[in-house]
């Protein structure tokens, strides 16, 4: 990747203050509003939970929340089927309450980060309602990808095209024609060639920045804008198409930038703006550095760490990478290993390597693409705890998800009857496996606080979704009182990095170990991993924090350790 200095001028932010550049090393704890924390019984976490907990999250030492969708929704994704942009789903809270909470969380210096649903609504939406109310070649119907089906009477779908979820991506409206869903039927498509739609979201940034949000998560940012033909391609002429053109018919078009484009413009419109991290699993890394650009949305996840085994080549390799990308943008790194779409990293270090593993199928105790019994559940949180004090000693913003403090794990057994995921449900009924094999459900089970109630302190009313009983011995109040537990792990090293945090850069330096990555950071600190099984000898410093027991002055395999010079 090269940028001329011309162009590297145009991409430089204008705004270089502390308030304005807040987000560059944030540490963003990610909130999964319905799994967090339930105050007023009904099994379902809410936002008054969220309020009640934010002495927990001070006592982390984190910079921002990102909440995952909390907005009206008949929960066909988990909340990612918005009726309404603009209110609150009323089994988890009100306006009011939203309010309350961004104060509570601004009073003790933490922002709130809100994901914003673009590519799609859901059916339930005021504009998909009149868009089945009105007739074909309308203004209504132009909001979304209306296409007349194939046969004599539209009675087959426009095309062969799945959708993520498992089954056709399109979905019959009854008068012939069909509408495109890239995930549940539930979600239609956006046209984001309409104004209207443009114009709906223009206002809900402001709505929301007008509330007290300091930034937006954007979900699939790379899906909004379309290319259709008259004549629809098929799957197998859609795969010969270069998705790194920017010109493919579905994704990752150029012209998305455009609206981002408008949405920079609306962020600028405050002061400190708003910021705004994109989700997009784009083919290159130039690709996603279009998103990442302050003329844009500013920041675009990469998941590359998340993707990768616990191996020193290809930590290293996957962090060169993402700083490079970083100073051509402009923008700073983003590092993450857990979010609600995947597999705990605790349990992915506990299986043997991702790359070249077969998925197994049709059992309910597949996990990542192993049965329950091939996990090393030790190994794996020993891995993730090093894996975390690496990540986190990397100049850049770092993405936590909710639990992951706690050390947790995926939750392997589930009822089918309990299970809520599409993408569980839709695949298993079509004979395919998506989403690690069991759907996202293991992620997405409410956190357990106490050890006191049937729902671990959730809520007084129980859980959506069951917990399993050894979540008694990961409890915050048990961890509380283990100096050596996860949680504490967590947060020393939160109130460690805020101390040490400097510039965004780092110097690779030599170890007489191909299983060790060891770097210094320009004011002295530095970080160590051990991603072997055997024990090394430490450099020489100042011990600050460990991620496993010490022994003398050896490193023991699967650790990491940052020092002070």
């Amino acid at each position: 990747m090269s940028i001329d200095s011309t162009a590297q001028q145009a991409l430089t932010p204008k705004r270089q203050d502390a308030a304005a550049t807040w987000w560059r090393q944030a540490a963003v704890y990610q909130i999964y509003p319905r799994s967090f924390a339930d105050l007023n019984g009904d099994g379902i976490g809410d936002l008054k939970g969220i309020t009640s907990r934010v002495g927990y999250l001070e006592a982390l030492g984190i910079d921002a929340v990102w909440l995952s969708p909390f907005y009206p929704s008949a929960l066909a994704d988990g909340g990612y089927d918005v009726d309404d942009y603009r209110d609150v789903d009323p089994r988890i809270g009100t306006l009011a309450d939203f309010d309350e909470m961004t104060a509570a969380l601004h009073g003790v210096g933490i922002k709130v980060i809100v994901d914003i649903v673009p590519n799609h609504s859901s059916n339930r939406h005021r504009f998909f309602k009149a868009a089945l109310d009105a007739p074909k070649g309308s203004s209504e119907r132009d909001r979304y990808i209306f296409r007349d089906g194939l046969g004599a009477n539209g009675e087959l779908p426009p095309a062969d095209w799945q959708s993520v979820f498992g089954g056709s991506a399109w979905e019959p409206v009854g008068d012939g024609q069909w509408y495109l869903h890239t995930f549940a039927k539930e979600q239609p498509d956006f046209n984001w060639d309409n104004g209207d739609v443009r114009e709906e979201f223009l206002t809900t940034l402001r709505f929301w920045s007008d509330r007290g949000v300091d930034g937006f998560r954007v979900d699939v940012a790379h899906l909004l804008m379309k290319e259709l033909p008259d004549v629809l391609p098929t799957v197998a002429e859609l795969a010969r198409i270069d998705e790194a053109s920017g010109r493919h018919p579905l994704r990752d078009r150029d012209e998305v930038h455009e609206i981002y484009a408008e949405w920079r413009k609306v962020f600028d419109e405050y002061d400190p703006p708003r910021i705004a991290v994109a989700e997009a699993w784009v083919t290159t890394p130039e690709r996603r550095a279009k998103y990442a650009s302050p003329l844009g949305l500013g920041q675009a996840f990469n998941f590359d760490l998340l993707t990768a085994d616990f191996d020193a080549a290809q930590f290293r390799r996957i962090v060169s990478d993402n700083l490079l990308q970083a100073t051509v943008t402009g923008s700073s790194s983003t590092w993450v290993l857990s979010n609600h779409d995947v597999t705990r990293h605790a349990t992915r270090y506990g299986l043997a390597p991702l790359h070249g593993r077969n998925v197994k199928q049709g059992t309910e105790w597949i996990i990542a693409g192993a049965p329950e019994d091939q996990i090393d559940r030790e190994q794996g949180l020993r891995c993730a705890r090093a894996a975390t004090l690496f990540l986190l000693g990397l100049p850049g913003s770092a993405y936590l998800y909710q639990g992951e403090e706690l050390g947790l794990h995926e939750v392997a057994y589930i009822p089918d009857g309990r299970r809520q995921d599409p993408a569980y449900i839709r695949s298993r009924d079509a004979g395919a496996w998506s989403y690690d094999g069991l759907g996202r459900d293991g992620c997405r089970v409410p956190l357990p606080w106490s050890t006191d109630t049937s729902s671990y302190g959730f809520g007084p009313g129980g859980a959506h979704l069951p917990q399993p009983e050894w979540f008694a011995d990961v409890a915050v109040s048990v961890q509380e009182g283990e100096p050596d537990s996860t949680l504490n792990l967590y947060r020393r090293a939160f109130a460690l990095r805020h101390e040490l945090q400097t510039a965004e850069s780092l110097e690779w330096l030599d170890f007489d170990s191909p299983e060790v990555l060891h770097f210094r950071r320009s004011n002295g600190w530095e970080v160590v991993t051990n991603f072997g099984e055997t024990s090394v000898r430490m450099p020489a410093g100042e011990v600050v924090l460990s991620s496993r027991e010490l022994i003398g002055e050896e490193l023991l395999g699967q650790a990491t350790v940052w020092l002070r010079r």
